[in-house]
């Protein structure tokens, strides 16, 4: 299982709260979007698997900008299946027709999504995998879950791109750009700042159109 392991473990979870094993593929924007469904998981309750043998169910973060990235993507959802049997699919490989191109090359998928669609992933979960009834809100640190090292961490600050370009489908899998308010931006810069990270890396798919 090429899963995700938090660089902070937030205290235990129950055991007996539903368990859920992650895969996240791609680039660190697809990164932020693993860690942002994987916090408020975490703040509902839900432990995190470190096995397929160890989860109740397990969300593949995909990619689908080249061929080589779409075949990873592919491999990890079967072998998540194989392993597991109940899989949902997020991120840019799961835009692709509108979830069709995942669904035809794997049907038994409980759900796809495409990227930075946290509500969609977690309202996935819920369906197939209910949430714990007291959520424990306060298991999660205020900078959320991080998967990189602890000295650094990446901060999105906006989603899409709004150019055309003829070699490029990042639009057409995430979307027109859609930026941060910069209240928000900074807010999480602070938090991440008192949570002793050393350096913040300001990604985007168009970083240099951000407030357009």
């Amino acid at each position: 299982m090429t899963s995700v392991s938090p660089r902070r473990s937030p205290p235990r979870a129950p055991n007996d709260a539903p368990r859920i094993g992650f895969v996240s593929l791609g680039c660190p924007k697809a990164l932020v979007d693993s860690e942002q469904i994987l916090t408020q998981l975490r703040a509902e309750g839900y432990a995190i698997a470190a096995t397929y043998a160890g989860a109740d169910l397990v969300v593949v973060n995909t990619c689908g900008f080249i061929d080589a990235a779409v075949a990873e993507s592919l491999d990890a959802i079967g072998e998540a299946l194989n392993a597991n049997g109940k899989v949902i699919v997020t991120g840019c490989l799961g835009a692709k027709n509108g979830g069709a191109f995942v669904r035809e090359a794997h049907p038994k998928v409980l759900a796809v999504t495409g990227p930075h669609a946290t509500q969609e992933v977690l309202g996935a979960v819920h369906a197939h995998l209910p949430r714990p009834h007291d959520p424990f809100i306060d298991l999660v640190p205020a900078q959320g879950i991080k998967l990189t090292p602890t000295h650094y961490a990446y901060l999105k600050i906006s989603e899409g791109c709004n150019h055309r370009c003829t070699f490029c489908i990042i639009p057409s899998l995430r979307g027109d750009l859609v930026s941060r308010p910069i209240g928000d931006v900074l807010g999480e810069a602070e938090r991440l700042q008192r949570a002793g990270v050393k350096e913040i890396l300001i990604v985007s798919q168009d970083t240099s159109a951000y407030g357009v």
